[in-house]
């Protein structure tokens, strides 16, 4: 569906914001809903639930047999994208949030998703990424010696 692809374009350009900003930080976050969008096709190998398209008319067109409903992977990159973006930047994160609920209703709406599958999906992207940018900031952390001497320069008069 062209509204829920439009939502995925969105986040990118939050992302490509966000670069100039953060760099490898952004980067990273990215990659965290690259892993997302694997542990989803790995879910959807093993559940296999058919569409609710299959039995009932649709909005959209139901995709082929064998691309399973359970996650949603519309929802699964929603829901990364939406917490890496919300670790990077609070106020796009916001805006990250609204546009992944958005985008994962609408996968019902249209009928190729059941309610189950997006909220799956939303909350399978969402702890894949976070648990991405805990490592990330762990890693962060690491890299910047707590004991490094502060510089307390004089205040001109």
């Amino acid at each position: 569906m062209i509204g829920t692809d439009a939502v995925l374009f969105v986040f990118a350009l939050m992302f490509l914001a966000l670069w100039f900003r953060h760099r490898l930080r952004a980067i990273l976050a990215g990659c965290g809903v690259v892993v997302a969008y694997g542990v989803s096709e790995v879910v959807k190998l093993v559940v296999q639930e058919d569409r609710p398209c299959r039995t009932r008319p649709s909005l959209a067109e139901c995709p082929e047999v064998g691309d399973w409903s359970f996650p949603s992977n519309h929802s699964v990159i929603a829901g990364s994208s939406a917490m890496a973006i919300w670790f990077l930047h609070r106020t796009y994160g916001w805006i990250a949030a609204v546009c992944a609920l958005l985008a994962a209703s609408s996968r019902v709406i249209v009928g190729v998703h059941y309610v189950h599958d997006v909220l799956a999906g939303l909350t399978l992207g969402a702890l894949v990424s976070w648990g991405i940018a805990v490592l990330l900031d762990r890693w962060q952390r690491s890299r910047t010696p707590d004991d490094a001497p502060t510089v307390v320069m004089p205040r001109l008069r």
